[in-house]
């Protein structure tokens, strides 16, 4: 296939299953790109590094018209989003993908800011609903809970929190 007949669009993936659709489009012969950043735990005493992706829920695939098919009807996909300005979009890939292979630290912005309302959907605070009081830096945010006329305001990550 020419690369003049490829074209860039972005697979909305079912939940958690971003890997496992780039697995598909390995054995398919399907460009696949995951940026994906590294993160270390520790669990008691040993240390674990994990690959997560940049972009949760999205794969960016570089397809053929007669690829697309395969690509839609895949079990992993929720959807398969065009793009509308390839140019844009290659050039905009390839600076995460530039900035990936730095030693910096790069990982997703969370779009939470100062007054709006969100709800907790990790740990033991999940199902919580509660507006921002404040940010502090990328990674942590100050919540404020309001119940029984009283607010009770906690920091948490803002990977932890979603947009209501």
């Amino acid at each position: 296939m020419a690369m003049d007949d490829l074209s860039w669009f972005v697979a909305h993936t079912r939940p958690r299953r971003e890997k496992k659709l780039k697995q598909f489009c390995e054995g398919e012969s399907i460009s696949a790109t995951l940026p994906c950043y590294r993160t270390v735990h520790k669990y008691r005493g040993k240390t674990a590094v994990f690959a997560k992706p940049l972009f949760p829920g999205y794969v960016f695939l570089q397809i053929g018209p007669e690829q697309r098919p395969k690509v839609i009807q895949n079990e992993h996909v929720a959807a398969l989003l065009v793009i509308h300005d390839q140019g844009l979009f290659v050039r905009q890939l390839g600076e995460v993908l530039k900035a990936l292979e730095t030693n910096l630290e790069v990982f997703l912005a969370p779009d939470i800011g100062t007054g709006a309302r969100v709800r907790v959907k990790s740990g033991p605070l999940r199902g919580m609903e509660g507006s921002v009081e404040r940010r502090y830096g990328m990674t942590t945010v100050l919540l404020r809970l309001d119940f029984i006329g009283q607010a009770a305001a906690v920091k948490l990550p803002a990977d932890a929190l979603e947009l209501i």
